[in-house]
């Protein structure tokens, strides 16, 4: 399903013309991106770890605060930059529509998936049964230790906590699994059919080739995934 360069892709994916994407490997910034995709427009955010959702026409003239990005424009390349949190990449094949949404803790608790799937579906008139999805390396489960209050969060929002908290040896302790909060939001709730959903299953924290804040905490460094439509010339 994987392909490898200096970032991850979907196989699947890679095949469309009209599309580029692919997860960043530790190393690829934005002069490798221009140097990559010289005829795209990278577009990135101000990321909030909030649910805000920003619809694109055109290249923004001024900074974009928020954690999703949704355009029907080719020559764009949407960026969410990660390190730990789980970038994932929304496409409409039929609609020629892409979005790029940031999922950290607390994005997810917030549904901040939820809220982009509606902004194509109202932007663009998406049909969920064609709206396929894309989940990158992000931290998983064993990996990711967090305390009651993320728990109580996610329980306080209607999350199903069985589903995605194991608790841990340490008292009032939990693993949360990020990425099946967000394919159950995707699935269980948007309506999307899981066979839409392709996973690039690889631990930030476990690979050398990624980047993980909770085990670099010394770096400032974040891993660069970009979705973009083609304009015909790259």
């Amino acid at each position: 399903m994987v392909t490898e360069r200096q970032y991850y892709q979907i196989k699947e994916w890679a095949k469309l013309s009209w599309l580029v994407h692919g997860f960043g490997k530790a190393g690829f910034d934005m002069v490798s991106l221009k140097e990559n995709f010289p005829s795209f427009s990278p577009v990135e955010m101000k990321q909030q770890h909030s649910d805000r959702v920003v619809f694109l026409e055109s290249k923004p003239q001024t900074e974009i605060e928020g954690d999703a990005l949704v355009t029907p424009s080719p020559g764009l390349l949407l960026l969410v930059k990660t390190a730990d949190c789980l970038p994932i990449f929304l496409v409409d094949p039929v609609r020629h529509l892409v979005a790029a949404v940031h999922c950290g803790w607390r994005g997810t608790k917030e549904k901040i998936l939820l809220r982009a799937v509606e902004i194509m579906q109202e932007k663009a008139g998406s049909q969920v049964s064609n709206i396929l999805a894309s989940f990158g390396p992000c931290i998983e489960q064993n990996c990711y230790e967090v305390g009651q209050e993320v728990f109580a969060s996610f329980k306080k929002n209607g999350f199903q906590t069985d589903k995605i908290f194991r608790p841990a040896d340490r008292p009032g302790k939990f693993f949360l699994d990020l990425r099946k909060a967000n394919l159950l939001l995707l699935t269980k709730e948007a309506g999307i059919p899981e066979l839409n959903v392709h996973q690039v299953e690889l631990c930030t924290s476990c690979r050398k080739d990624l980047l993980s804040y909770r085990r670099d905490r010394q770096t400032s460094a974040r891993l660069y995934n970009f979705i973009g439509l083609s304009d015909g010339n790259s």
